[in-house]
């Protein structure tokens, strides 16, 4: 009997009793509708997490204070100092540009409108290192904005709506701190990398003389966080430039053991590179949590085909009686048990793929999809169970001897 024959039997075989063929893979659809339903899903947030960092800009290092002191020289705050030097090319030659920030929590009042909102001292140069602009009709801080500490800012349009709703805020007035400043734009809307849902751009030099006192004597003045861009977006460029950034600063600040550092140095790359590890962790202990209800389906599959067996013994007998080989018993049996988990595993992709649909249609900023790979590893996962599970009840079919399989009431 040729594969085909015997393909044909096996459907056959299962066709007899399709609605117990369909219980049996009951285990199956769940496990591989919920091992596809989570895999995808993991996948679809790290894309989505990816996309949100990628504003951010991976080749920009941020440099803030660390909370906890140096023992050996007491913690030592950021400084102008510091970053001018980071921006000296034969310091950090991997860093293409420096920009720093200057923040103060300030009470911004327009009209009747006023709220105490986040209020960020920045450089001329702080809109291309983070690539964050204004939008069209509004200008950056420039240069002379710095050096003249002028009462200029930006809003996020957060700020811009409440204060101002449909009316276009540039060119009007508004209290920071008890001081007059004039709107110079409105910045983009951005998804990730405000510090606050509320925020006002000023000069630095601006936030540091005429918000807060953060003069330090020969230091120049303190500084909120740098943000240092690399001169490529190269993850071994970016490590270069990080390396370098950090040796800089622990000479700076006298610091001899990197784990006493009073500072530190992170990237979007290295947060989202934490992120997808820890988000691709959940995502496989959800995903092997889910899959023992696979393992419940293949004890199904092979309690169901030890069932078919023996309610079938006389047909094997009968069959071994007119010629068929035992490797000919097994192969029908085997095939049996793998068409029912690939069975099952179908259905169970089906499922699954209708749940990240209605999923997607819930959440459709995710971007939720079938993920190709969980299909072709959910596809694998059922041949194995099919295998496995067919294996002993197919042996014990094949190993049966004539006489008694005919003699079987």
């Amino acid at each position: 009997m040729n594969i085909i024959e015997i393909l044909r039997v096996a459907l056959t075989a299962l066709g007899t009793n399709r609605l117990r063929a369909l219980l049996t893979t009951l285990g199956i659809v769940i496990g591989v509708a919920s091992v596809v339903s989570l895999m995808s899903l993991g996948d679809s947030l790290q894309n989505y997490i990816k996309g949100q960092f990628q504003g951010l800009g991976a080749d920009v290092l941020q440099v803030s204070a660390a909370r906890f002191r140096n023992t050996s020289t007491g913690t030592q705050p950021l400084t102008t100092d510091d970053a001018e030097g980071l921006a000296n090319p034969t310091v950090a030659p991997d860093v293409k540009e420096v920009a720093w920030t200057y923040s103060v929590q300030a009470n911004v009042v327009s009209g009747a409108n006023s709220d105490s909102i986040s209020v960020q001292g920045v450089t001329a140069n702080y809109a291309d290192v983070n690539n964050w602009h204004p939008t069209a009709g509004g200008s950056f801080i420039t240069q002379d904005d710095i050096d003249a500490s002028a009462r200029v800012a930006l809003i996020d349009g957060t700020t811009a709506t409440d204060y101002f709703g449909e009316d276009n805020p540039v060119g009007q007035t508004l209290l920071i701190g008890g001081q007059v400043f004039t709107i110079i734009g409105v910045m983009e809307v951005r998804s990730t990398g405000n510090v606050s849902a509320q925020t006002a751009l000023i000069p630095v030099t601006t936030a540091q003389t005429r918000l807060a006192n953060a003069r330090i004597a020969g230091k120049g003045y303190r500084v909120s966080s740098i943000q240092a861009k690399a001169a490529s977006t190269d993850p071994a460029v970016i490590t270069l430039a990080s390396n370098e950034v950090k040796a800089y600063l622990m000479k700076a600040h006298n610091v001899r053991n990197a784990a006493a550092a009073d500072f530190n140095v992170s990237s979007a790359a290295t947060i989202l590179d934490s992120l997808s590890s820890t988000l691709s962790l959940v995502t496989l202990f959800l995903s092997a949590v889910a899959g023992i209800s696979l393992l419940v389906g293949g004890i199904g599959v092979m309690n169901i085909m030890l069932v078919s067996v023996t309610e079938r013994t006389r047909e094997i007998g009968l069959r071994k009686a007119v010629g068929a080989q035992n490797g000919t018993i097994l192969l029908q049996f085997l095939l049996e048990a793998i068409l029912l988990s690939l069975l099952g595993g179908a259905i169970g992709i089906t499922l699954g793929g209708v749940l990240l649909l209605a999923g997607g249609r819930l959440a459709p900023q995710l971007s939720i999809a079938l993920s190709p790979q969980s299909a072709v590893i959910a596809t694998v996962i059922s041949s194995i169970i099919g295998i496995l599970s067919g294996v002993y009840p197919a042996s014990r079919a094949a190993n049966m001897r004539p006489i008694q399989a005919l003699r079987f009431e």
